[in-house]
């Protein structure tokens, strides 16, 4: 390895939560699906990502060399969702180069991981890490002065804005900038900074290396690619989200209770989310669409479950900010708990443009999958066909 090599990952702890415990409910309930992972950048680089690609394999021959250490395991067996046989196969565990490909397209970054779904799964968060970092690396931005001056700004509004703000249900934020960050160094400065100033609001992270480093609690549930993944296990299409979401409640008992909303749309999810679901999960997330009009939709389900909302989460993650955040605190914050998930706009707020990289579940076990997301952009599918047929069955529309 070259004397100038630096990392990006160095432990396999740093990742999102929820690659966990959606890998620990598929090791247990579909351990044998294959599955492809695709990297997408939405935006428009400062320079063609395809440059990127011999560094990307560097950094992914390295990873493949990782293991979970004995303190890690021990660290996440003290989560009381995590069995213990899904920590044994964690002591196993070793990311397999030969499942994952990074190479130049044109002037594309093209990665695919293909393989075992219980191996290949854990390759996204890795993965985007790497590309923004490198992709940071490049541009050579070394004073980040601005970077804090953002942040100290962020601090001081909240605690302004929060000091006159106290409504029914406390104001409560977590780091969920792993996948975009501007670099690991700087996720670890944003989160220690925000658990040393707003430790009466700042609740957590997604990022599970650094809520062990700082004793924070670690965030998360499940992503678009669980309920995807139930698209492509030989249950009736339409009965897609009714099964992941009970298998998810069979493998945790009423731990993790956040459930996703969005991967064929609210009006679709709710038309499943019935009592049963509606009064065993603690709540529901938001990842696209607009977030008041996601909210009411919520609140007019459980109120029509006559489920007390004071009892419930809302948990919104889209492209939030601090204006954002308050704004949806003042509408929501007597009616109902909350939790804000705040990304990119944490942990790569520093004067540049970040990235708009993702790294999707394209197909299981040869079956192609889709995302209907609330917000056109975020429709993902690579089959047209299958796409078309996933709207028919849920009477959606096209984007």
């Amino acid at each position: 390895m070259s004397q100038y090599f630096r990392p990006v990952i160095q432990s396999l702890l740093e990742t999102d939560l929820y690659k966990f415990s959606m890998l620990q409910a598929l090791l247990h309930k579909y351990p044998t699906n294959t599955a492809q992972y695709r990297f997408v950048c939405r935006n428009k680089p400062a320079f063609p990502l395809a440059e990127l690609a011999d560094e990307v394999n560097r950094q992914l021959d390295y990873l493949c060399t990782l293991r979970f250490s004995p303190d890690e395991l021990k660290y996440l067996a003290t989560r009381s969702y995590f069995k213990p046989d899904f920590i044994e196969y964690l002591r196993m565990f070793q990311l397999h180069r030969p499942f994952i490909e990074a190479r130049a397209d044109g002037d594309q970054l093209s990665i695919i991981a293909h393989g075992p779904q219980v191996h290949v799964m854990l390759f996204e968060i890795y993965v985007l890490a790497i590309v923004n970092e490198l992709y940071f690396r490049r541009l050579e931005i070394e004073d980040l002065s601005e970077g804090r001056s953002r942040l100290r700004n962020k601090v001081t509004q909240l605690r302004d804005a929060l000091a006159d703000l106290q409504l029914r249900h406390p104001f409560e934020f977590f780091d969920f900038g792993l996948r975009r960050r501007f670099s690991g160094a700087w996720q670890e400065e944003v989160v220690a900074t925000l658990a040393a100033e707003l430790p009466a609001y700042f609740r957590g992270t997604s990022n599970v290396y650094l809520a062990k480093k700082f004793d924070l609690v670690p965030i998360g549930t499940m992503a678009h690619e669980y309920l995807q993944t139930f698209q492509a296990v030989g249950v009736q299409l339409r009965l897609s989200q009714k099964a992941a979401l009970e298998a998810w409640v069979q493998e945790y008992r009423g731990d993790l209770g956040i459930a996703l909303t969005d991967v064929i749309g609210m009006d679709a999810f709710l038309a499943d989310f019935d009592l049963y679901f509606a009064k065993l999960f603690d709540g529901l997330r938001h990842d696209s669409g607009d977030p008041v009009v996601w909210g009411e939709k919520a609140l007019a389900h459980y109120k029509s479950l006559r489920i007390d909302a004071h009892t419930k989460r809302l948990t919104f993650s889209d492209g939030l900010d601090v204006p954002k955040m308050l704004s949806l605190y003042a509408h929501f914050g007597d009616r109902c708990q909350l939790g804000f998930g705040i990304g990119t706009n944490l942990t790569n707020d520093v004067g540049a443009t970040p990235l708009n990289i993702v790294m999707k579940l394209v197909s299981c076990n040869d079956q192609p999958v889709a995302k209907l997301a609330d917000s056109p952009g975020k429709t993902l599918c690579d089959d047209e066909t299958f796409l078309a047929y996933l709207r028919q069955v849920f009477n959606r529309t096209a984007d």
